[in-house]
């Protein structure tokens, strides 16, 4: 008589379903902090109050600003700003000690204003300040925090935040949810998501909140501000047009077709990671997961194979124009216009060719 094998315990399909903490059913709301130096805020925070807004119409809650500084009518006027911009109310905490940024009155701050209002979503750039504040504000509130996200969105089967970051040194992309946590905490990178058109004729309600802060409770001191000279440095971020060049140059030299091409039409270089890796330009020029997220009207690559860790700091720019040797190379599949060839041929002639186009439209203007 034959034996039967024991049959094999079945293998759960699909994700494990968490149920939220009742306790944590009340966060409701999406925020984002405005984040602002010498009176002026960063363009970073209304870039997700736009994201924030879609978040919060497809969760149907309130978008808030939330504004931390100074007494006064500088401080005032980012939540009227937060308003142009999407938010429907402005959290403030007004008082002195806020006037320069400190990771301690401001942690205590926002913190304060989370445990009161109880917002599920909370999302500040990546900045160094927002990298800073982000951080301990999650520590302190012992919640999750994604950083330098690419993409967020709302996971329809139980309403948490899903935010999309690169991980293995650029390779992948992973989704990331903070299911039995509140609020969610991310934080997203200048210039990656989209500026919303701000509407000047929207209008909210202001909450104001006490700091209950003493300036002798604080250890850290500001003693003075020393403004950064004016370098020449790399404006990658704020560039209408880049020329970017990768190792496909295959020699340091040959990147000066890279600055030639740059030079004519008054364009950023930007380079890829390898190449600032191999010291062929500064690494304040390098493009992609590790270096600058840029958003200009115009973006050329060349030589660059379009890895997914390029790829995440530009492919949200108007127009790719990509020159690589390897009809396969990755950039081909997002670029808007592939020129397949030696970049070392094809960098002087698009040089020359733009020189006397210009040239002859400044003669007829």
């Amino acid at each position: 008589m034959s034996e039967q094998a024991p049959s094999s315990p079945a293998r759960p399909t699909g994700r494990r379903k968490v149920e939220l903490d009742p306790r944590l059913a009340a966060y409701k709301g999406v925020w984002v902090f405005i984040e602002h130096e010498r009176g002026a805020a960063h363009q970073v925070s209304f870039e997700l109050l736009g994201e924030g807004r879609k978040l919060a119409d497809a969760l149907g809650v309130e978008l808030a600003g939330v504004v931390l500084g100074a007494p006064g009518e500088a401080t005032r006027r980012f939540c009227a700003e937060a308003f142009h911009y999407g938010a429907d109310l402005c959290y403030l905490v007004e008082d002195p000690i806020l006037a320069d940024y400190r990771n301690e009155p401001y942690t205590r701050g926002l913190t304060d204003l989370v445990n009161t209002f109880q917002p599920e979503i909370l999302l500040l750039g990546a900045t160094t300040l927002g990298r800073d504040l982000a951080g301990s504000v999650a520590t302190t509130l012992q919640t999750g925090l994604t950083a330098d996200c690419t993409e967020l969105n709302i996971d329809p089967e139980n309403r948490s935040l899903a935010a999309t970051r690169p991980t293995f040194g650029g390779s992948l992309l992973c989704t990331i949810q903070t299911l039995n946590y509140r609020p969610q905490m991310a934080t997203v990178r200048p210039r990656v998501m989209s500026l919303p058109e701000p509407d000047t004729s929207r209008s909210g309600r202001i909450v104001e909140h006490p700091l209950g802060l003493l300036e002798t409770d604080i250890i850290t001191k500001v003693l003075e501000f020393i403004p950064d000279q004016n370098r020449d440095q790399a404006q990658l971020a704020y560039a209408d047009i880049i020329v970017s060049g990768g190792r496909g140059l295959k020699r340091p030299e040959n990147f000066q077709l890279i600055w030639d091409l740059a030079k004519v039409l008054g364009a950023e270089v930007g380079a890829s990671r390898p190449v600032t890796q191999a010291g062929w330009v500064s690494a304040d020029r390098q493009v992609g997961q590790t270096g600058k997220t840029v958003r200009p009207k115009l973006y050329i690559a060349a030589g660059i194979s379009g890895a997914i860790q390029h790829r995440v700091g530009m492919e949200a720019s108007d127009v790719i124009i990509a020159i690589n040797e390897d009809p396969a190379a990755p950039i081909f599949d997002f670029a808007t216009y592939g020129i397949v060839g030696n970049a070392m041929q094809i960098l002087p002639a698009l040089t020359e060719a733009f020189r006397q186009h210009l040239a002859t439209a400044r003669k007829a203007g």
